[in-house]
């Protein structure tokens, strides 16, 4: 799943892939620059802000490598769709910067080479990306965001991709979360010295740095960890069911997707393994609780993630369910919903810094987004993005499935940085 693709340095001059939903219109660019009138170059528009690429008159153009048709395409959905909810909405109050937003959307798929191609097509004409989904995406992409100073927000968090001016992990990393995760076995579920978890994991970004972190934790706990490396095309794990219980472990953690969540915990179940099991973010999604699974996955398992619950009393999670249910009555809610709506209101408070600084060019951008010590858009914990070295927040919310509430989660603990996170980020 996570295979790091380099790009051809002529990828720039390939030609662009199919445009997935309708939500390129045409920039409306009178009274600017002639450096400006197409949002292309740079130059100053007539209202004396310094512009860039995507950025007209009246215009403000993002763009999103989404996944609309490949393996996670339940989450591309929710993203587009609520960052199109966050873009009208702002656009009905007046748009940002007497401009605007209109969103450029992408389907790459999952697919790396049509991710690279996706790029190099809308790079000319868009300012910032407040979606790229895919670890491997991202990778193959490290290079050109940064030199294009283009900036990212990834869906995405491996702590691979911190340290780079333009590209912006938010929230939380897997490594964190996974402290988080050792932490709240040992509190909550008796593990105690010289017992063994288990730790299922994808190979590449996404389970190596999740696994970093579970194995810190452990040794700080006296614990063993065994992990069992996996590809995302690995469906059943029952083999890796099976070697756990070989190795004795008296909880799992897995660092994979929906499909190897519900298999781990379904099996496990079945063959009498009941186990605690705790899955990063990016491995539970609302729909299994509809399948088979669903009351082993009620029994078992626990999530960490830096995002609440859509289900959670926070008024502005529950102001931002409410428009969406609306707005996408027959969508469902996930937490793709808000963490896309999340990213979208985050882009937007860097573009109005940038505006109030006097330009919109790319550079102004992220110097609007690393100024922003406290970033809180009330869906969740305030981040700092001020130091790119770090993560954003270390603070990771346990959650846990509950087949009626909204998104098919429920918060089981509020946000808290687990003991031992600022030793384990001094030291890396």
């Amino acid at each position: 799943m996570n295979t790091t693709h380099h790009r051809p340095r002529n990828g720039r001059r390939t030609a662009g892939t199919v445009l997935a939903g309708a939500l390129v219109l045409l920039l409306a660019a009178t009274g600017c620059s002639s450096k400006a009138e197409d949002g292309k170059g740079g130059g100053e528009a007539a209202d004396g802000v310094r512009t860039g690429p995507g950025i007209g008159a009246d215009t403000i153009r993002l763009g999103a490598l989404t996944d609309l048709t490949g393996p996670y395409a339940t989450l591309g959905k929710s993203i587009v769709q609520a960052q199109q909810m966050w873009a009208d909405e702002v656009n009905a109050d007046g748009g940002i910067c007497d401009r605007k937003i209109e969103i450029v959307v992408k389907d790459h798929g999952y697919d790396v080479q049509k991710a690279v191609t996706a790029y190099a097509d809308i790079a000319p004409d868009v300012v910032a990306l407040p979606q790229v989904i895919g670890s491997p995406v991202v990778a193959a992409l490290l290079d050109d965001i940064q030199q294009d100073k283009m900036l990212t927000f990834p869906q995405a968090w491996a702590a691979s991709l911190l340290g780079k001016d333009a590209i912006q992990v938010l929230g939380t990393t897997y490594d964190v979360d996974m402290i988080a995760a050792v932490e709240f076995l040992t509190r909550t579920k008796g593990l105690k010295k010289g017992d063994t978890i288990g730790h299922v994991y994808f190979e590449g970004d996404y389970g190596a740095n999740a696994l970093e972190g579970s194995t810190w934790a452990a040794g700080q706990a006296g614990l063993k960890v065994t992990g069992q490396k996996i590809k995302a095309t690995d469906t059943d794990l029952s083999a890796q069911v099976s070697a756990l219980s070989k190795e004795g472990v008296k909880a799992v953690l897995i660092s994979a997707g929906p499909a190897q969540t519900a298999s781990l915990v379904g099996v496990a179940a079945s063959r009498g393994l009941k186990v605690p099991v705790v899955s990063s973010a990016p491995g539970f999604a609302p729909q299994l609780m509809k399948t088979p699974a669903a009351p082993a996955l009620a029994a078992m398992l626990s999530i960490v993630s830096a995002a609440p619950a859509v289900s959670s009393e926070l008024p502005g999670v529950q102001r931002m369910v409410a428009s969406y249910q609306k707005k996408y009555p027959d969508s469902p809610v996930d937490s793709g919903v808000l963490s896309g709506y999340n990213a979208a209101q985050l882009m937007g408070a860097d573009l109005k810094k940038a505006c109030e600084s006097g330009g919109l060019g790319r550079e102004d951008v992220v110097k609007a987004h690393r100024s922003q010590a406290n970033a809180d858009t009330g869906l969740g914990t305030p981040q700092n993005f001020s130091d790119v070295d770090r993560p954003a927040s270390v603070k990771t919310y346990v959650l846990k499935p509950d087949a009626k509430a909204v998104g098919g989660v429920v918060n089981a603990e509020d946000a808290h940085a687990a003991p031992g996170v600022e030793d384990y980020l001094s030291g890396r």
